[in-house]
């Protein structure tokens, strides 16, 4: 059975489908491995990296391909730029694959797909690159260093731009470089149903690595596992898989035993269960988001982690909850924003963002700050949070609620990507309301 399935059609797919209907790369990328999920480790692990890889490379395999062909990439088929895109990727990224066996593979894959008269086209490119793989050259570092890091890390030079006059250059390159670092696994420990050393001791019972994570108690980081789904500790709800990032975020929050926390942009429910479990029996969690598709992603979470005391409610976060005014001891603000930060993951975030929707995205977040700051009470603690590397939808937005509502500055931070080791990049504002 495992024999029938070509990986390389299977990449393709995934890439087709981004393409054409616009679909998230990730969800794309882990609907083929839950289709594909009798297939080998390795097996899977070659479709996941191909498809990322691809994706997070585009500019720069396009501007290698541009080099070695005489058909202007944007005017090549959608199909055949793919195909191009893919092999160019494992030409340059994967050592362990023969260069022969690469272009064999997109010939056959075009032929396949019935674009017979282009197979000498793709194999022509394909193999010049191939033999000049050691000589590509890139836009001079020294007269446009903006220009030579859009391609050498496949950034919109818009991107790159906006943070070197925001962060500065030396910055700029260390996020850029943070994400390509490679992707970690880490766990938020489910303490309500066991102490972390007995999660930890179950884990290895499993064959599963594990690591403490410096600073935050509860988190582990964990590899060697082959599907996570498949682990008898996930399924009873011994853990959350949560980015370090987002956990820092919580960690920050200092959850008291007792208190009350609205969660008004909740799903799945990662910021929800860390606060439950902060708050204990005697507190309470209401976690809202805006459909119920998003609240039964919540509520998937929840049950499997066993936790009774978060409340999952169907609001809009626009609309003001009259009921709720000044009753939160916390308010977790977890906004729609262009992420930013978490472009290692989602690379097809690069591709789709705009300076126009960027702007938008600020005036959404304005808007739903206005009114859910009303629910946190005198002494309580809002917590606006982004996956975003962005001045203008972190600290302004922070700003502005200090100024326009009467919050102050507890602490701000923003955490890059890469640091610590495969995180991604977030932003966190701890506010009180005076």
């Amino acid at each position: 059975m495992t024999d029938s399935v070509n990986l390389r059609a299977v990449v393709l797919d995934i890439l087709m489908e981004i393409n054409e209907k616009g679909e998230f790369s990730h969800l794309l990328i882990n609907n083929a491995l839950t289709k594909y999920q009798y297939l080998d480790k390795n097996k899977r692990a070659f479709i996941s990296r191909l498809s990322l890889g691809t994706i997070e490379n585009r500019i720069e395999l396009d501007y290698i391909i541009g080099q070695f062909s005489k058909t202007p990439v944007r005017k090549m088929k959608p199909l055949i730029r793919n195909i191009c895109e893919m092999s160019v990727y494992q030409i340059i990224y994967m050592d362990n694959i023969p260069d022969s066996a690469v272009c064999n593979e997109a010939v056959k894959l075009a032929t396949k797909r019935g674009f017979t008269g282009l197979k000498g086209f793709v194999n022509g490119v394909l193999r010049n690159i191939a033999r000049n793989k050691d000589n590509i050259t890139y836009p001079d570092r020294n007269k446009d260093i903006e220009q030579y890091l859009s391609v050498k890390y496949s950034m919109p030079l818009w991107i790159v731009k906006m943070w070197h006059s925001q962060l500065g250059i030396d910055k700029t390159e260390k996020i850029l470089a943070g994400f390509k670092q490679e992707k970690k696994t880490y766990v938020r420990c489910n303490t309500a149903k066991a102490p972390v050393e007995e999660i930890k001791r179950i884990l290895s019972q499993e064959n599963v690595s594990v690591a403490d994570v410096e600073g935050i108690p509860y988190a582990l980081e964990i590899k060697d596992y082959d599907y996570i789904a498949g682990l008898k500790s996930f399924r009873d709800g011994l853990y959350q898989i949560q980015d370090i990032s987002s956990m820092t975020a919580g960690y920050m929050t200092g959850f008291k035993a007792g208190d009350t926390v609205i969660d008004v942009c909740a799903a799945p429910g990662g910021k929800s269960v860390n606060a439950a479990i902060s708050v204990g029996t005697d507190g309470k969690v209401y976690s809202r988001d805006v459909s119920d598709y998003k609240a039964g992603l919540i509520e998937e979470n929840i049950s499997r982690l066993g936790l009774n005391n978060i409340e999952v409610q169907v609001k809009d976060a626009l609309v003001m909850d009259e009921s709720m005014r000044e009753k939160a001891d916390v308010v977790i603000a977890d906004l729609p924003c262009s992420g930013l930060g978490v472009m290692g993951r989602k690379p097809d975030i690069r591709y789709n963002i705009t300076e126009d929707k960027l702007v938008s995205l600020k005036e959404l977040q304005q808007s739903i700050l206005s009114v859910v700051q009303a629910y946190v009470k005198q002494g309580g603690i809002m917590m606006y949070s982004t996956c975003t590397i962005n001045s203008e939808e972190n600290e302004a937005n922070a700003d502005w609620l200090c100024k326009e509502y009467g919050f102050k500055k507890i602490e701000y931070r923003q955490i890059l990507p890469g640091k610590n080791g495969g995180t991604d990049g977030f932003f966190v504002a701890k506010l009180r309301r005076e």
